[in-house]
């Protein structure tokens, strides 16, 4: 006979059913919500990048581009840890653990375009 106790606290146990399709399929399309957040903010780093005037600051661009990438990396990264972190709470029939990745990501980009801002107003681009 095999023991219905899961080995590890977050694994659902083999008695417990599948959780509901509809709160599965949530937790994906929030999922695919973030991936799409990363890929936008990792374009919009690439195109100012490559494609923005320059700055009369030498590596202005990059500046503003750079750290845009890198916060869609990272959201990219944390968005697939709380899907995973959502999922094994759903199948454990535990509560979804709160997430920080929404104010993370709503600062990064707050101090990301305020340095912008400040680097548009004080070092424009050359006439």
């Amino acid at each position: 006979m095999t023991d219905p106790t899961p080995s590890r606290p977050d694994e659902p146990s083999r008695d417990r059913p599948e959780p509901d399709p509809r709160v599965t399929y949530a937790n994906e399309r929030t999922l695919l919500a973030w991936i799409r957040t990363a890929l936008a903010l990792m374009t919009a780093g690439l195109a100012i990048t490559q494609l923005l005037p320059q700055f009369k600051f030498a590596g202005g661009r990059r500046v503003i581009g750079l750290p845009l990438i890198a916060l869609g990396i990272w959201a990219a990264a944390a968005g697939y840890r709380q899907w995973d972190a959502n999922d094994r709470a759903v199948r454990a029939g535990r509560p979804v653990p709160r997430s920080r990745l929404v104010a993370t990501v709503t600062a990064g980009v707050v101090v990301i375009s305020t340095l912008a801002l400040v680097l548009a107003a004080v070092a424009g681009v050359p006439k």
